[in-house]
């Protein structure tokens, strides 16, 4: 049995002080314990309960956000209309409390379905590392294309489950759902994926000179905007900020997480997971997930990088990664530390994100409709908006300013891997100590086994992920693991 040191008063008074965004005056002051880390729904929200049945599933309407909560074993229903044009995308986002106690196997399973039944798309989210409640999120989707499945308009059935160990805490987790309709093409576009091999992978340097304070948020709907730069941040252990990024056509992100030294009560302990970056598309689709270990008196660092935002993407049927990068607009970035970095490691975690975005805005595909405004683009105003660290509640797209809701926790997590280069890990070793980490290009698999992306389902695409669940990796396809497998490795929490 392995034992831990506890930290004492004076870490768990450090824990309180990293300021999160305000709330009304009559509420909780922001960096109090009863606020702290909990995930904020969007100010319109629309509570609604979901059925045990597809004949009795509410409305979930185009452009609109809605909240609701699933207990274990549960199977919610709701009804989703489609046209025979646009492509739907319809997320949910499972938020339970900081410090609830889940399984790395813990998460929401995602299915729409025709009126009979047929699956038109799924995908599942989980988290990945035992005890690391955190905001986790993923998407269904129907694409729009000739001789694909589900085009007809009609009302369909959005199925989300929640699936959790015995051993889990039974309590009902917040639920938050959006449903983003794409607007059709005017004209026909691109529908042939680029070639893995093509897709660029020698990373510039990552920007240096004085970082800015950037407090991330709760969640998507108040992630706080960054810019090609450097930004600092503090990150109490159970807490996830979210941070948002916009990629125009043809822009391909570089990102480099560093996390900090930090204060220990036990300089042999050490949480094997205890650091964690994911990364979501505009829609609040899941494209990659990673995690390092964290000493607290050693630094840690995960660099990635994605492939250009590109229309096609959507039908690439060698990798997820590609797939759910193909539409412009705002992506986010949630950084995380897992509570148990809170029993050795005193106050909070600092963390530098060194962004670069490459390459310049390209003309998009021509829609039929306005797809900025749909959620799915770029606007001058954005540009600013992530210079200036805006939140998203306060710039129009999570309520103008409205005071959000706190429905639930976060917790630990760190992102941006690759499926066959696509999203690929640069370096995963712990730096040398007072050294700071640079880009080191990870080799590309060409061999590697891979997942179907949006588009490509109707095919049948199905590979295995190239990481195992415990490192994040999700199927794409059938919304269940790739085979029982053996169980994840217990943590070791003790450097030997």
């Amino acid at each position: 049995m392995v034992t831990r040191t506890m930290a004492g008063p004076a870490a768990i008074a450090a824990l309180c002080t990293l300021a999160l965004p305000a709330v009304p005056a009559t509420a909780a002051p922001a960096n109090s314990p009863v606020d702290a880390g909990q995930y904020r729904t969007a100010a319109d929200a629309e509570p609604l309960d979901g059925a045990a049945s597809s004949a009795d599933g509410p409305t979930v309407a185009a452009g609109r956000t809605y909240t609701d909560s699933i207990a274990p074993g549960d199977r919610l229903y709701y009804s989703v209309a489609l046209d025979a044009e646009s492509h739907a995308w319809i997320s949910a986002v499972a938020a339970p409390k900081p410090g609830t106690k889940v399984a790395y196997g813990d998460g929401i399973e995602l299915e729409l379905q025709s009126k009979d039944g047929d699956r038109c798309s799924s995908a599942d989210a989980d988290f990945g590392t035992d005890d690391a409640a955190r905001p986790i999120a993923n998407y269904v989707w129907r694409v729009a294309e000739p001789d694909g499945r589900c085009q007809e308009a009609g009302v369909y059935h959005l199925v989300v489950t929640r699936v959790s160990e015995a051993t889990s805490d039974p309590g009902a987790w917040p639920l938050e759902l959006r449903f983003m309709a794409e607007p059709p093409l005017a004209e026909s576009g691109p529908t042939t994926p680029p070639d893995p091999g093509s897709i660029p992978t020698q990373p510039p340097p990552p920007p240096t000179g004085q970082a800015e304070r950037r407090a991330g948020g709760t969640g998507f709907n108040d992630a706080v905007g960054i810019a090609h730069g450097v930004w600092t941040d503090r990150i109490r252990p159970g807490d996830t900020h979210f941070y948002r990024v916009p990629l125009d056509w043809g822009q391909q992100l570089f990102l480099q997480t560093e996390f900090g030294t930090t204060r220990v009560e036990d300089d042999t302990a050490y949480a094997s997971d205890g650091v964690r970056v994911d990364f979501y598309n505009p829609a609040r689709g899941f494209v990659a997930t990673d995690d390092e270990t964290y000493y607290g008196d050693d630094p840690a660092a995960i660099q990635a990088m994605g492939p250009p935002v590109a229309y096609e993407n959507r039908y690439a049927a060698y990798g997820r990664d590609s797939g759910n990068v193909g539409f412009a607009g705002w992506y986010y970035v949630a950084v995380s530390v897992t509570e148990e970095v809170g029993e050795f490691a005193d106050g909070p975690v600092p963390v530098v994100l060194r962004t670069t975005v490459e390459g310049e805005p390209q003309a998009g595909p021509v829609y039929d409709g306005d797809a900025a405004a749909a959620g799915f683009g770029v606007t001058d105003e954005d540009l600013d908006t992530a210079a200036e660290g805006v939140p998203a509640d306060a710039d129009g797209a999570g309520g103008a300013g409205k005071t959000l809701l706190a429905i639930g926790g976060i917790g630990g997590g760190v992102l941006l891997l690759a499926g066959l280069g696509l999203w690929t890990l640069l370096a995963r070793r712990r730096p040398v100590p007072g050294t700071a980490p640079g880009p080191v290009p990870g080799p590309f698999a060409a061999g590697e086994a891979t997942r179907t992306a949006p588009g490509a389902y109707a095919h049948g695409h199905h590979g295995a992920p190239p990481y195992g669940a415990q490192h994040g990796g999700q199927p794409y396809g059938d919304g269940h693991p790739y085979g029982d497998g053996p169980p994840a490795p217990p943590q070791q929490n003790r450097r030997r």
